[in-house]
């Protein structure tokens, strides 16, 4: 298990929501600095020289790295017909080898010598992503799929670089993946409520799910 490629965004114009957008990730050579990012609200996330415009919906310590796997990716490419590079979905990681969907939110990883993420939500997708890849319909089917990679908490912060390792050093004692996770998001609502024994879950997720228990 290995990460492929740390990639960073490059500001855009983003003709879904006006403003720009960072979800135009390269690969960048040479180590990446990891830290921190604070709260959701600022536009910053955990790669030093990466951010987000949409600060109301991304970024901040529960989305501060976005992790995608290089299998998956491969899989997309041949189903739509298209050329998908490393970043090519917005991600921060590429990632080869680990089954990213199944990884259980609160699940860490040690990325080289020194830094730990911790598996924190699925990605939902956005009108960003849809124009982004230009395919009509793409929300849904994405969605159908139920592969969405994993957002991560930064751990222990430091240095990030194309190669690295990724050792998984601690499982938490549930069954919920990052799949079950999105699935019970989006079009399984019936499976939320299995979502709350995680303790990781993002807290915003977890009063979403109180509030549509509530409503039925």
């Amino acid at each position: 298990m290995r990460v492929l490629s740390v990639n960073v965004g490059r500001p855009r114009p983003n003709p879904a929501k006006g403003g720009l957008t960072g979800i135009d990730k390269r690969p960048v050579d040479g180590p990446v600095a990891v830290v921190v990012p604070g709260p959701k609200g600022t536009g910053e996330v955990g790669l030093v020289g990466d951010r987000v415009y949409d600060v109301k919906h991304h970024g901040g310590t529960d989305q501060a790295v976005y992790a995608y796997a290089r299998e998956d990716l491969d899989r997309w490419a041949t189903e739509l017909g298209v050329t998908l590079g490393n970043g090519g979905f917005g991600e921060n990681l590429t990632t080869t080898g680990l089954d990213v969907n199944g990884a259980l939110i609160g699940e860490r990883w040690r990325i080289g010598p020194e830094v730990v993420l911790e598996v924190s939500c699925p990605r939902i997708p956005c009108s960003t992503f849809q124009h982004w890849l230009q395919q009509r319909g793409w929300i849904k089917r994405f969605t159908q799929a139920a592969v969405p990679g994993a957002y991560l908490r930064v751990i222990v912060p430091g240095e990030l670089r194309g190669g690295d390792p990724i050792e998984i050093v601690y499982r938490p004692d549930h069954q919920v993946t990052i799949e079950l996770a999105f699935r019970a998001l989006t079009l399984e609502p019936e499976l939320l409520p299995q979502l709350l024994v995680a303790e990781a879950l993002p807290e915003e997720a977890r009063d979403s799910i109180h509030r549509r228990s509530a409503t039925g």
